[in-house]
């Protein structure tokens, strides 16, 4: 009998889904009405820092298109929010990224920043900007893959200091700022 080849998976077209259907992640710009979800989602994912439920429902609006929302199973299983800063368009800082337990381990934290640089609202963007603190191992896996894939002129400086800005209170945030590769 014949058997029709295979020649392309459906997932190689759209890389922002998954393979299999029950599982599919949907990557799509987040509006208000996903402000409390991803309130949530933040609250679930130690150490990010939870921000007032206002902050995510004004991340979720007036910066939607430099933030993004997964779905999996109409259910919000990712978030990050990133900014433009004032006088620095070429720049994207990425305030949080906090993938639920549920999806965790499949890449979704280096697809969403995927999925921010593949917008054609972010076209100019040549930097990418973030701060981690000393204890967030899953940050700083995901943004040395993200400039390894970059090709590697991210540099780390200190931005926040533990006792010269937080008294104490809370650790120090080193700032990682990633030059894209020219295309």
């Amino acid at each position: 009998m014949w058997r029709p080849m295979i020649t392309m998976a459906p997932w190689v077209m759209n890389p922002h889904t998954t393979a299999n259907k029950q599982d599919a992640l949907t990557f799509r710009k987040p509006s208000k009405e996903d402000g409390l979800e991803v309130h949530e989602l933040i609250a679930s994912c130690p150490p990010l820092d939870t921000n007032s439920s206002y902050c995510n429902f004004l991340q979720a609006e007036h910066f939607r298109d430099t933030c993004v929302v997964v779905e999996k199973n109409e259910n919000i299983v990712a978030f990050t929010s990133a900014y433009q800063p004032p006088n620095r368009r070429d720049t994207l800082f990425i305030w949080q990224v906090a993938v639920s337990p549920k999806a965790r381990g499949c890449g979704v934290g280096f697809r969403m920043l995927e999925a921010l640089l593949d917008r054609p609202e972010n076209a100019g963007i040549r930097y990418i900007e973030t701060t981690i603190t000393d204890d967030n191992r899953g940050s700083w896996a995901l943004f040395h893959k993200f400039n390894q894939h970059h090709g590697r002129h991210g540099d780390v400086t200190t931005f926040l200091d533990k006792h010269a800005h937080f008294d104490g209170h809370h650790d120090s945030e080193y700032l990682f700022r990633i030059e894209l590769k020219s295309s």
